[in-house]
């Protein structure tokens, strides 16, 4: 029996990290991942990122992208006891963004209440990341002790 997860579980999750490992394929078809630090807003992740970067290259070659999310676990009182991290994978679709082609609400969130100059936004994209098919989880939702049973972790759920 796997994890029992509903997909606003899973959004409710994701709302609450910022870290998240994005997959993409390279011109020459390599397999590339980088971490990035996201935000949510609308049920879609938003990165910022230089335009010049290779992540932006390669996602306006191929907008087919993974996302890893790896979510911390800690014994309480005993946090030198190594635990894996739970995650949440998930495919999606990538578009780049003008920073200017934004809302308010997704700058201030995205860059965290720092001042946005005129020349930093002019150089900056944002990935605009939509969740396709179902994420795919492990050891969320769970107790701590039932990540040892990978058929009691392993969970799905549909990203609608």
């Amino acid at each position: 029996m796997s994890a029992q997860l509903t997909s606003n579980q899973v959004w409710e999750n994701l709302e609450k990290e910022l870290f998240a490992v994005l997959g993409m394929v390279t011109e020459k078809g390599e397999a590339r991942t980088v971490g990035i630090v996201y935000i949510v807003h609308n049920r879609k992740l938003y990165i910022s990122s230089k335009t010049v970067a290779w992540k932006v290259r390669h996602v306006q070659n191929n907008p087919n992208v993974s996302i890893t999310v790896p979510i911390a676990k800690r014994i309480p009182l005993l946090p030198w006891i190594k635990i894996p991290a739970a995650t949440i994978t998930f495919a999606g679709k990538a578009k780049i963004l003008k920073t200017e082609n934004l809302n308010d609400d997704v700058l201030q969130a995205l860059f965290r209440g720092f001042e946005t100059d005129t020349e930093l936004m002019a150089n900056t994209s944002v990935l605009e990341i939509e969740p396709q098919g179902d994420f795919i989880t492990y050891g969320v939702g769970i107790p701590l002790m039932e990540m040892r049973h990978p058929e009691k972790a392993r969970g799905r759920a549909p990203v609608a």
